[in-house]
């Protein structure tokens, strides 16, 4: 290590222990700070990592300031969920309520999508939703109810305070009471299959940013619809400068400051400023591995302070700085990585989960589950799972992890949850896994009677018991006692759970691909 390399680390750690607040210990578990305390911008610097990529960095608009003023995450008190796994960190801080141990699975409402039949170059889509799919939960304060009342004219007499919205493959956005399952107002055409998950921006300006997964017709992108008018106001085609030249968006968009971060499955990363609810573009990065084609990005950018996180279809796992969108560190992955970089911050450090597929391994290969130091992308311990690639009627089914990590809490904040695709026996199966924050080993897996690529969620009770609720491929559910790894109850519902879920109190949304959404309610037949 040079001493420029020491220098840069000391001075990232000191800056760091200045940055966010004393964490409290308790007993042996792994205290966490408040994510949403900072004083200071991380340093600009350019770690020898990235000798390892290609990347440019071109800026549009030379006038405007690029600079992150406001550090602090606009999702922290938003009025519900507005983003894949609900803030900067992409670490599913809505955590659920129940009383006692739950133990009960019940359906509340059912909705049904249309079914979008249209036989493109990617096959027949339907309905219902896929990867990632996660909707999004909003009680809309009483001053934006009100301006809906008054502008919007999509509202159904079903509108009211609590709302889902989600992207569905059927080409369409739904909007759904949460409490009864009617539409609350008329659904937005797309024209093309949402697969991801769409974002609501934090500062209630109206704006639903969107990506397009599957081009069922050109042109294909991403988009921008303002609810209050119920109309697309931004359309964003596919970029003839990117690198690679595919449009699909499955990353959901995150705000910070005044910037919208839109991630491309191009290879590329857009920074766009937003004044009200108009958005221009100011600068973007592009990047690829040394003697590689550039790959595109699935998973959803996590931000702390003004850096930024991202990993690609070549195993790239990349720190940006959000200001200058130039490079910070990276870290080769080996593989595929589709599943969201979590962040945390431990004993006043901050870290990033994440793990790799199987895909350009061949039959059998590897998944690599990492801990990463997020100041500087060096590896703090590595868990390695064997898996397999599956065929089922034609169709190859890649091994490794396809959700997004789950971080515990309560009597489970030692331990990092996931469902691993593994495929190593007859059939296409899998595992839930808990692994120890501390040195990543496996505390205890789980065997799912088929493979999940559904993100986990988890629910607590008053003394402090966690608990995790998952979905597999085959449409069953779960929930499993954090702690032990007991499953407490298991139920088939939906066709098939690819897409990952929220919790609100004791209910949980999810959409199954098919037609249906489902609102489930997670109970202890004895106490409730």
């Amino acid at each position: 290590m040079s001493s420029r390399h020491r220098f840069i680390i000391i001075l990232l750690t000191t800056l760091l222990s200045s940055c966010f607040a004393t964490p409290k210990h308790i007993g042996d578990s792994i205290a966490t700070a408040d994510s949403t305390v900072f004083l200071s911008v991380l340093p600009d610097t350019l770690f020898g990592s990235t000798d390892a990529i290609e990347w440019k960095t071109i800026i549009y608009d030379s006038t405007s300031d690029a600079t992150l003023h406001n550090l602090a995450s606009l999702y922290s008190n938003t009025p519900g969920i507005f983003t894949f796994r609900g803030g900067a960190f992409r670490d599913a801080p809505f955590c659920g309520h129940v009383n006692g141990i739950p133990d009960t699975i019940l359906v509340d409402w059912k909705f049904t999508t249309d079914y979008d039949g249209r036989i493109t170059d990617y096959g027949v889509w339907g309905g219902g939703s896929g990867w990632t799919g996660q909707p999004l939960y909003v009680n809309w304060p009483d001053s934006i109810i009100d301006r809906f009342r008054n502008e919007s004219p999509a509202l159904t007499k079903h509108f009211d305070k609590e709302e889902i919205i989600i992207g569905s493959l059927a080409s369409k956005i739904y909007f759904i009471n949460f409490n009864t399952g009617d539409s609350s107002r008329r659904s937005l055409k797309t024209h093309n299959t949402i697969k991801g998950t769409v974002s609501l921006d934090p500062t209630l300006n109206g704006n639903l940013y969107v990506g397009q997964g599957i081009p069922c017709t050109r042109p294909f992108g991403a988009m921008t619809f303002n609810l209050f008018s119920h109309t697309m106001t931004h359309f964003f085609p596919q970029d003839k400068n990117a690198w690679r030249k595919w449009g699909a968006y499955d990353s959901s968009p995150i705000r910070v400051d005044r910037f919208l971060f839109l991630i491309g499955e191009n290879g590329t990363m857009y920074k766009y400023l937003i004044e009200g609810d108009n958005l221009t573009l100011h600068s973007t990065l592009q990047f690829r591995k040394l003697h590689k084609s550039a790959a595109g990005m699935e998973a959803s950018m996590s931000v702390l302070c003004n850096y930024g996180y991202v990993s690609d279809n070549h195993g790239s796992i990349l720190c940006v700085n959000l200001n200058t969108m130039k490079p910070v560190w990276h870290y080769d992955n080996h593989d595929d990585s589709d599943g969201s970089p979590v962040l945390a911050i431990e004993n006043g450090r901050p870290y990033i989960y994440s793990a790799c597929e199987m895909d350009k391994q061949g039959i059998v290969g590897n998944c690599h589950f990492v801990k990463l130091d997020a100041l500087n992308g060096s590896l703090k311990w590595e868990q390695i799972f064997s898996c397999r690639r599956g065929k089922m009627g034609g169709k190859k089914f890649d091994g490794g992890q396809f959700s997004t990590p789950l971080l515990g809490s309560g009597n489970c904040d030692s331990l990092v949850f996931t469902n691993i695709v593994t495929n190593n026996k007859p059939g296409l199966q899998g595992d839930f896994v808990a692994l120890n924050r501390y040195d990543g080993s496996v505390a205890y897996s789980v065997h799912m009677n088929h493979y999940a690529w559904s993100s986990p969620v988890a629910l607590i009770n008053d003394q402090g018991q966690f608990f995790v609720f998952t979905a597999d491929t085959k449409g069953r559910t779960y929930i499993i006692d954090g702690k032990s790894g007991k499953v407490l109850c298991q139920c088939a519902i939906g066709s098939n759970f690819e897409s990952s879920p929220i919790v609100v109190g004791n209910s949980i949304v999810i959409g199954s691909r098919g037609r249906n959404i489902y609102k489930l309610t997670i109970t202890n037949k004895n106490t409730e």
